[in-house]
């Protein structure tokens, strides 16, 4: 790769799930192998103690450790979490923890020590949290083993917001670099701030990622003033031809640059999403291929474990168990090492600035991702095609550029050749593969 390192470079993160890795003395043997693939987050679901139903996500009480994480010996939960993120940063690996404030388990200890914090129906019930499919309003899920919190405006809010002040202020002291927010949405913005503030006190450069996914678009734009460092984005779910996704990119771009990913825990593994006809190979490839797409098209990137080895197996926040690892199908750990370096060296592929589409030839799709202040950008050519290979003139997308954008670029695509796309060129995309060519400042092609 021809191009330095990026200053600042936006987050590649690896999602170590707790429940298939096991106690957290056991999360430092994946710390070689994560940075290895040349990582530098990794975001830990939460590990906390659960109420009845075990899930993760609800917690019952933020001091204690899941019964199945704590390893045993009788050390401090705050030693136990030490020693990993100590662990962590000999990797060169910052840890994000996945912060839930929106909801606790219905058998939380709060629940009746402070009713006041929680939505309550006219018959004074604690209500569970749901969700509405946007695409259907009749479907409704509802998580029976949460009870949601009450953010609304009142005296009573400011102990509520006190103590989750005080949890986060003690992971942070702790050693944890960044949160994921689940939920975001489900918090006002100006207590988001007061918490983001709080936090940054203590540790100026700590990272907060908002979970927006499901919400409505008016949602996220009131989180504008909370002062979120990146978004999770819903790129994994686009079809490479409706508009949806770009104007949500443009539009959100200036309130925070956003998280791709080719699948998630809260997804199926992308194996049980493919034809089952597939010979393995073909798997991979498109393994390969979902991972580079998520590399190139937003900021940051994030990967679940055992993506790397196409585990096929979901994984779940309350059954799964380190005995549910996998035989890797592949490894595609070394491929997906050389998308992470083209990432932290190319500069444009860590800033969200406008990006648009172009067709420049049947079934290809061209994503145009410039810079905001420099001449820098990104031309991804996508075939479309599956079945076949397909030509793209140079001239076709070089002529959609602007004038000081002009000149020939220079391809970075991991695992190929890497010569220059000039207007009298004509690039080969096999079926199914994407290119990437660059302009970027620094270096000329």
């Amino acid at each position: 790769m021809p191009f330095p390192p990026v200053a600042h470079p936006a987050p590649r993160i690896y999602n170590l799930f707790p429940l298939l890795s096991g106690p957290v003395s056991r999360w430092t043997g994946h710390l070689s192998h994560i940075a290895a693939m040349g990582f530098d987050w990794v975001y830990v679901n939460p590990f906390h103690y659960p109420g009845f139903s075990g899930s993760l996500y609800a917690v019952k009480a933020y001091d204690r450790l899941h019964p199945l994480l704590d390893e045993g010996s009788g050390r401090s939960v705050d030693d136990q979490l030490r020693s990993f993120l100590e662990a962590a940063r000999a990797h060169g690996l910052k840890v994000m923890l996945d912060l839930v404030i929106n909801h606790t388990a219905k058998d939380s200890p709060w629940v009746t020590e402070h009713p006041t914090w929680y939505v309550r129906d006219r018959h004074g019930e604690v209500e569970s949290p749901f969700a509405i499919d946007p695409a259907n309003a009749d479907n409704k899920t509802v998580w029976g083993d949460l009870a949601e919190l009450d953010y609304t405006p009142r005296p009573e809010r400011a102990a509520l917001v006190n103590r989750y002040r005080a949890i986060l202020c003690h992971f942070v002291d702790l050693g944890f670099a960044g949160f994921r927010c689940d939920a975001a949405y489900k918090v006002p913005a100006d207590v988001w701030a007061d918490l983001i503030g709080a936090a940054r006190d203590r540790a100026p450069e700590a990272l907060f990622a908002a979970e927006t996914l499901g919400c409505r678009l008016k949602e996220i734009e009131g989180l504008r003033p909370a002062g979120f460092d990146y978004l999770f984005n819903s790129s994994k779910w686009w079809d490479f031809k409706a508009d949806w996704l770009l104007e949500q990119y443009n539009s959100f771009r200036s309130l925070a640059p956003s998280i791709a990913f080719p699948e998630s825990h809260d997804t199926p593994r992308l194996r049980a999403e493919l034809p089952g006809t597939w010979p393995m190979a073909r798997v991979e490839a498109a393994y390969k291929r979902a991972w580079l797409f998520a590399a190139l098209f937003s900021s940051g990137a994030m990967m679940p474990q055992g993506y790397e080895f196409g585990f096929v197996r979901k994984p779940d926040v309350v059954r799964t168990r380190p005995e549910h690892w996998e035989d890797p199908a592949f490894d595609i750990s070394d491929y997906v090492g050389a998308v992470n370096d083209l990432k932290r060296r190319v500069r444009v592929l860590n800033w969200e600035g406008p990006q648009r589409q172009l067709t420049p030839a049947p079934s290809v799709s061209a994503l145009i991702r410039e810079a905001e202040y420099d001449p820098d950008l990104a031309v991804t050519l996508i075939n479309l095609d599956l079945e076949a290979g397909r030509s793209v003139p140079g001239g076709a997308v070089l002529g959609q550029l602007r004038e000081d954008q002009g000149g020939a670029l220079r391809e970075v695509t991991p695992r190929r050749a890497h010569g220059v796309l000039t207007p009298d060129a004509t690039v080969l995309l096999a079926p199914g593969e994407i290119r990437v060519f660059v302009k970027d400042s620094r270096t000329a092609p």
